[in-house]
């Protein structure tokens, strides 16, 4: 550097800038007689930042590097080139370095405003960009959801959030700038919408890795004493809302079996289990109409919970099941359906329970675990829902946001456009996954309550995590690997590719980061498309029994 700043008179002049008006007045003439010196053509990119030097700031250093590259008295690089063509004309030069130092000494624009859930919260983390012809700039809204983008260039300016903006009403709106800021471009959240956080502001601090976390409110039938919960996980791959009972303050209707009271006892594909009774409340999510259905209080010391809830996995706490609750919004209406409706061929999920004695009971649908979304009205929303995460880096990221929009082509913000629609099992909720060499009939579904890609892979394709380490289980190849799977639709048709990434689980650990895309583990017989599935897609579950464009359910449609 030192050798630079030698070669480099100009860089005297700008060192000892302190704001000085008649100084600046100077650099303009100067930066303005170089305009037509050397021009370093830039690739066509996102918003340019001005951050030349990528210190996550912009600054006199910023333009000082820019007005040395546009005169060819410094090497670039590609992040200088990304972040330096402010004006958008493809190249750098000194109107860019000029620029940006108007910028760092604070004499630029700014478009403001604000994104906000339709409860009036500020919606934190929220991506907005506002662009005019071939420049853009970009900001990221605050804890109060307020949120301010520079802009270099006078114009008129598109403002609109730059993911998944039909999130949003409205989904854009127009800014025009003249020399003066812009205030009150504000967005809120659409009524049918449930922000998501994977590892974000609705999750409990130190949660485990892919958790896609749902706020949802819940009532004390009939009446206006309400609750709403946060840290309820949401689970396209089970049906219902399930509760665990220290996270509740809000008493609820114990559902009734015979003379007994009607409880549950549930076991996921991890070996974790769930028990406790099945009560009556009414539940809301976003600005949808209440509903009121049967609900999974999960309370082990409800009764003597039998012997498949009652093993060293059972989540007896929010601690010990890292969440405060379940969401399922999966394909089916109610979590057992009709196999639980008659003593033949009954799983044993239901049980009557007198006194501390539980014994296995049947039970009708109205009075099984309810997916709040099938329970809404028939001329509304109670299709389907769409889940939207944005893309995830390899490397992943500390968190993202995203939204659970309910309904299927019922408004104008859950429209499929490209989305193919795959049928799945009308029994069982799955379809086909070829991979590897294996076909895994009836052993292929999505299910965003999985943190990671699991499946049934050889060793010799993709290497395991040692047993002895923190990702035992996992998979951990030397280096990332990019792979291929085929899904179809349970009865053959359609069949698609989806492309995908495994990383080294246990290096990931290691960084700083929560959300990885690249996560992934083993598990036999079957492959279940997790979270890292859903980053960078429109994913639509349409519920048995209804229809969309997409089709009749149950389907999953991407």
């Amino acid at each position: 550097m030192e050798s630079i700043k030698k070669r480099n008179k100009l860089s005297y002049s700008i060192k000892p800038f302190c704001g000085s008006i008649n100084k600046l007045l100077i650099l303009i003439a100067v930066f303005s007689l170089l305009a037509t010196t050397t021009i370093h053509p830039v690739p066509a990119n996102a918003c340019a930042s001005g951050d030349m030097n990528g210190d996550g700031q912009v600054t006199v250093a910023d333009a000082l590097l820019a007005l040395q590259i546009a005169t060819g008295l410094v090497p670039t690089t590609a992040s200088a080139l990304a972040n330096g063509d402010v004006n958008g004309d493809g190249i750098i030069n000194a109107t860019d370095a000029l620029l940006i130092l108007r910028r760092a000494v604070g004499l630029t624009n700014t478009i403001s405003g604000a994104f906000t859930y339709s409860n009036g919260a500020g919606i934190q983390a929220a991506t907005v960009t506002a662009s005019t012809g071939s420049t853009c700039g970009t900001a990221v809204s605050d804890s109060k959801g307020n949120y301010s983008i520079p802009v270099y260039l006078n114009g008129a300016y598109t403002v609109a959030p730059t993911i998944f903006g039909n999130i949003f009403n409205p989904t854009s709106l127009s800014a025009t700038v003249n020399g003066t800021n812009v205030t009150g471009v504000n967005f809120t959240e659409q009524s049918n919408i449930l922000p998501i956080t994977v590892n974000g502001s609705l999750c409990s601090s130190g949660s485990y890795t892919n958790k896609p976390c749902v706020s949802v409110t819940i009532c004390s039938p009939g009446t206006s004493t309400c609750q709403t919960i946060n840290d309820i996980l949401l689970d396209t791959g089970s049906y219902g809302l399930r509760i665990l009972n220290q996270a509740m303050t809000v008493p609820l209707t114990q559902v009734a079996s015979g003379s007994g009271q009607l409880a549950e006892c549930v076991q996921f594909g991890d070996g974790s289990s769930e028990w406790g009774p099945v009560q009556m409340a009414s539940v809301i999510l976003g600005n949808e109409p209440a509903v009121q259905i049967p609900v999974h209080v999960v309370n082990q010391s409800f009764g003597v919970p039998p012997s498949g809830c009652n093993g060293q996995y059972a989540d007896t706490s929010p601690t010990e099941a890292g969440f405060n609750g379940i969401l399922g919004v999966g394909l089916f209406g109610e979590d057992c359906g009709s196999i639980c409706t008659t003593s033949a061929n009954n799983p044993g999920y239901y049980y009557a329970c007198t006194g501390s004695t539980c014994t296995v009971t049947t039970v009708p649908d109205a009075k099984q675990v309810i997916n709040p979304v099938a329970a809404l009205p028939a001329d509304g929303d109670n299709n389907g829902v769409l889940v939207l995460l944005p893309s995830v880096a390899l490397g992943g990221v500390p968190s993202v946001s995203g939204g659970l929009i309910i309904g299927i082509g019922t408004q104008t913000n859950n429209q499929p456009a490209t989305a193919t629609g795959y049928p799945a099992d009308p029994t069982y909720g799955e379809f086909t996954t070829s991979f590897g060499g294996n076909t895994f009939t009836d052993g292929g579904f999505i299910d965003s309550g999985s943190n990671g890609l699991y499946f049934d892979a050889s060793t010799r394709l993709i290497t395991q995590c040692s047993k002895y380490s923190n990702a035992s289980g996992y998979f951990c190849p030397s280096t990332t690997l990019s792979l291929s799977a085929t899904n179809s639709g349970y009865t053959g048709s359609p069949s698609g590719t989806v492309n995908f990434e495994i990383g080294n689980v246990s290096d990931l650990f290691n960084t700083s980061n929560n959300v990885f895309s690249e996560f992934g583990g083993y598990s036999q017989g079957e492959f279940d498309w997790g979270l890292p599935f859903f980053f960078g897609k429109e994913v639509f579950v349409g519920i048995e029994g209804t229809t969309s464009s997409l089709g009749t359910g149950p389907y999953w449609a991407y």
